[in-house]
């Protein structure tokens, strides 16, 4: 069976993070958007743990739905990973690394929570703590409780907090876990890189690329996404397929560009520059002379060791899409919190069956069924990438607009 995932994502206990973002709220909306699997995040707050307990039934192995649910065939399927992050000094450099943590079962969850309160962490401050651990350390740490636990780096390009930052990261995977480097397997992209991006590094080949939304609000699950393809269902055998890359089909994408970090640049100096331009100027910001925020494009330019457009035997493959939101939005040239943006973006879930079904599976006929031959033409587009880009940096988000040609509109209107 083929299943979308989205396994990073924060709950309503996590700072800047929409109170909607509850239980109830978030299986609602993976089922909109048709995410089959996702994670409740922030497992080691407490007041968000005891909800987990309280609300969630194991249905398979490591893999929990609402109470509320069980009988539902279609009920939103949850597995357990959580974020955190590590901030401490290694080699005269303050280091803050964020990782995701994969976890078996509720019962594993709360060994982890006991050991962290014990090294007297503050678990309650946000759904992401703050742990004074080295990556290296945490992972002996974790693996200490269970060899089931499974680490990930998280959003790994981006300046401030990632493996790779050009803030606080390193230049290498055995830089940062040491002799624990062997025990990683994956590796999270983040927003604003892509696959091709990260195949220009021959280290990174051995590493399956994942990809999810660390969304903050309903709206914004499964802007990334994985795709595998299971004959059952359990913790085990989505490690498993993580690890190997067996059924794992491909990851769905933002369209780097559209990422917040992707150029580098100074947001209140307006001054957005590309890697070229930046390194011409020495990386100082020619408004203030300050050092540029150097962004994700820059820094795998830095580290890379092939040109852009080379892809390895063993890659999974990619689609990038544009939330369909913004797609309608475009089309109507309107706010994506529009009502008529709104109302369409329901009519059209509710006649496809699910977001990703009308971004990704629906053939142009069947497009034309539930929606305007304007809003067809934008998603066929779309899949094919041919859009204009305007990349984001420093913090803001890009623009993704799609390009539309008023007379394979008409053709659509005609088709």
């Amino acid at each position: 069976m083929e299943i979308i995932l989205d396994l990073h994502i924060h709950s309503k206990y996590s700072r800047a993070t929409s109170k909607e973002m509850d239980l109830e709220g978030i299986a609602n909306w993976a089922r909109i958007k048709g995410i089959d699997i996702i994670t409740p995040g922030d497992l080691t707050h407490p007041a968000w743990f005891g909800e987990l307990k309280d609300k969630l039934i194991e249905i398979n192995p490591g893999i929990y739905c609402l109470k509320t649910q069980k009988d539902d065939p279609k009920a939103t399927k949850f597995l357990l990973t959580t974020e955190v992050s590590c901030i401490y000094e290694k080699k005269g450099k303050v280091r803050r690394i964020h990782i995701l943590i994969f976890i078996p079962n509720l019962e594993t969850v709360e060994k982890v929570n006991k050991k962290l309160e014990g090294r007297r962490f503050n678990l309650r401050a946000d759904g992401r703590p703050i742990l004074q651990l080295d990556s290296e350390e945490l992972t002996k740490f974790l693996f200490d409780i269970s060899d089931k636990i499974f680490i990930v780096p998280a959003h790994i390009w981006t300046p401030w907090y990632s493996l790779f930052g050009s803030k606080s990261g390193f230049d290498s995977i055995e830089e940062c876990f040491g002799e624990m480097a062997n025990y990683i397997y994956a590796l999270e992209t983040g927003l604003s890189s892509d696959p091709p991006m990260n195949w220009r590094l021959s280290s990174l080949d051995r590493f399956t690329l994942i990809s999810n939304s660390d969304a903050h609000s309903l709206k914004n699950l499964g802007r990334e996404a994985n795709i595998l393809e299971l004959a059952n269902l359990s913790y085990e055998n989505i490690i498993e397929a993580i690890k190997t890359r067996k059924g794992f089909k491909y990851t769905i994408e933002f369209f780097p560009e559209e990422g917040k970090y992707h150029y580098d640049g100074h947001r209140f100096c307006g001054v957005c520059l590309s890697p070229e331009q930046a390194k011409k100027n020495k990386n100082i910001c020619p408004k203030c002379n300050l050092p540029l925020t150097i962004g994700v494009l820059h820094r795998v330019d830095d580290l890379a060791d092939r040109p852009l457009g080379f892809k390895p035997k063993n890659a999974v493959g990619f689609k990038s899409v544009i939330p369909l939101a913004e797609i309608i939005a475009q089309v109507y040239n309107l706010g994506k919190d529009s009502k008529k943006v709104e109302s369409e973006y329901e009519r059209i879930v509710k006649k496809a069956g699910s977001e990703f079904s009308a971004l990704l599976k629906l053939n142009k006929k069947d497009l034309l069924k539930v929606t305007t031959p304007e809003i067809t033409q934008a998603i066929l587009n779309m899949r094919e990438g041919k859009v204009i880009k305007k990349p984001g940096y420093d913090g803001l988000y890009g623009e993704i607009k799609i390009k539309i040609d008023k007379e394979k509109i008409e053709q659509t209107k005609l088709f």
